[in-house]
Parts: C-alpha cells; structure tokens; sequence
C-alpha cells in the first residue's frame, strides 16, 4: 500500500482479535513532539495478549507499537536535543512528573502514567508516529536496527535485575523462555550471576536458551522440577526470575528459592495468583515486582547490546512488511518465535 505524504498507514487493533491496517492523515507535530518514520518495531507479548482480550490493562481499540526503531523527521518548535536524522528509539512510558511516584523517581509506575504504543493516541506500527521528543534516546551509530530494537524489551529485565539486588555469585532460575525470559538471562550474566538456568515447557525454547547462554535448561512440565534444578546448583536458588506469571510458576519460583530467596515477578499476570504467605514469612522470601524500566535501565541496555551480551539472532527470529501485520501478530502467538519485528 503506497502513500501520500499527507497521509500514513498504521496498524489498528479495533477489537478483540480485529488487526486492521488504516490509512490515516499523518498527524500535527505539537511543539514538544517529534514525527519519527519507521524502521522496526517489535511485535511484544503484551501486544499479543491484548488482542487476544487477555491483558489486565490494555483494551481494543490502541495503536501497538511500542519496541519501536525510526527516524526523526520533524520536530516541534520546543524541542532540543533532538534533531532531524536522528536515529532513535522511544521509551515508550509517559509519566506525568508531578505525582508522589515521579517526585520519588519511580516514573515507571507514575499515578497518571501513559504508554506510547499502548493506549496512547499514537503508536508506533505505522509508517510515520509522533512522540514525546523527551522520551526518545539516540540509537549508537555502530548499533544496528535489529540489534536497537532489542532496547526496549532488554530494559524491563535490566530493571527487574537491578531490583533483585547484587547478583554477583548467586544462583538464578528463570521462568519462562521466551523474549523477556531470554533477555532476563543476558542482564543476569552482565551482572555476575554464577549461574543461570532456564525452564521452558516447549523444548524449541529450551534449545534457544542454550543458545543464548544458559547454564542448563528444564522442562517446566516436569514433576521432578524443582528437585533437578536444586541437584544441579547443589542449593536453592538465590534469585527466581518469573517471565510466566501463572500459578504454576509461581509455585515453582517459591519452592526453587527457599530461606532467603528473592522471587521477581517480571511477566504480566493475565489474572491473580495465590502465594505461600506462610512460607514466605517463615522462608523470609522477598517477592519483587518489576514493571518496565526508568532511563538508567535504556542506558544499561544500550550498553549490554553494545558489549556483545545480547545475540540479536536467537532473539529476532521472523521478519513482516507492515502490510501483514496480521501475520506478524498470528506467528508471535503461536509461542514458535522469540521476537517478530515489523518493518515498513
């Protein structure tokens, strides 16, 4: 589908299961904004599981595009620091910067926070989108579009790592390996952990884990689970990394970590779970939540990707023009990928 230069195609989630491509006037650029034509943008689980109906917060109809890549074309007349060229990439929260949570340095999880990509009124599957100029972060000119679109999703694992504490010589079980879970293992090897194993029930996933660096990968089907994975770190596990957030997982998290353990909640939970509060007064476990990331976290991931910590080819494993988005979203949701990019 070709295009005027007054007018943009952009991917449209108009209901529950309803991915639509429209064409639309390209929007004003307001004074504070840039108008950024796009590269690559990553097709993320949270994306997935709200078309589907499943996500906690997100509802039909939004704009996806959120792990974005492009190009400034235009930039209003506040902004600096930002210009024409550039090559960036958005950090997609929209904090207000008045609340008691921003005032304290935790805009992550601002009272009023919006979300490019996720509710906003723009999005960044589209040919062209504005965005907050202060939100944006200049790619490294040596980084390449596939390696940059890694960015985003590798920041909400270094953030999650970050609140576990010091993983310098500890033991860590992840949960899940698929995108996050993946990345959740790159930030945990930068960060010193001894040794860093992997659960996974689809064996495809389990061999991309390996790939990408785990010490030893399990079948999180199994009923041995819990007992294997002590067996080969000769303990418990010192931090549990949960990418899944379903009951299951949760009650294997709590028995991997035992006395002292740190459980971190790093997955959307599509609905509650229990925990053993008991256990976990008695064990005095730490449960952590870990919501998205904060701009140290973009930088760390810059610098984690920019160091060789993360191999963009086990991660990116399907590539869709923007005209089949639909595509890009049903391959995503069959749990074959790890990351589906989409690009113009």
């Amino acid at each position: 589908m070709s295009i005027s230069e007054s007018t943009r195609r952009r991917v449209k989630v108009s209901a529950v299961d309803t991915l639509e491509i429209v064409v639309e006037a390209v929007p004003e650029v307001l004074e504070n904004e840039a108008l950024v034509s796009l590269l690559v943008s990553g097709v993320c689980g949270s994306d997935t599981h709200a078309l589907r109906g499943h996500h906690p917060v997100m509802k039909p109809p939004y704009y996806p595009g959120h792990e974005v890549v492009g190009i400034v074309e235009a930039v209003g007349s506040a902004v600096t620091g930002i210009k024409v060229g550039d090559r960036v990439t958005p950090e997609p929260t929209l904090p207000c910067g008045e609340c008691k949570m921003c005032r304290t340095g935790r805009e992550n999880i601002c009272n009023n926070l919006g979300f490019f990509g996720c509710g906003f009124r723009e999005g960044g599957m589209a040919d062209l989108f504005t965005v907050p100029a202060d939100r944006l972060h200049i790619v490294p000119a040596g980084m390449t579009d596939k390696q940059a679109a890694i960015i985003e999703p590798l920041a909400t694992p270094v953030h999650a790592v970050r609140l576990a504490g010091d993983l310098t010589g500890k033991t860590v079980a992840v949960l899940g390996g698929g995108t996050i879970g993946l990345l959740v293992l790159a930030a945990a090897k930068f960060h010193g952990a001894r040794a860093v194993v992997m659960t996974d029930m689809l064996e495809q996933k389990r061999e991309h884990a390996l790939k990408a660096g785990a010490d030893a990968v399990f079948d999180a089907a199994s009923p041995t689970l819990v007992a294997d994975i002590h067996e080969f770190f000769g303990e418990t596990a010192d931090v549990v990394f949960d990418c899944v957030s379903i009951q299951p997982t949760i009650d294997s998290a709590f028995a991997l970590t035992g006395k002292g353990g740190t459980v971190v909640v790093v997955g959307v939970p599509q609905r509650p779970v229990t925990v053993p509060l008991p256990a976990m007064q008695d064990m005095q476990v730490k449960l952590q939540g870990a919501a998205t990331y904060l701009a140290e976290d973009y930088a760390e991931a810059i610098e984690i990707i920019a160091a060789g910590g993360v191999d963009e080819d086990i991660i990116i494993t399907n590539t869709f023009p923007l005209e089949r988005a639909a595509d890009a979203f049903a391959a995503s949701l069959t749990g074959l990928e790890v990351k589906v990019l989409i690009t113009p």
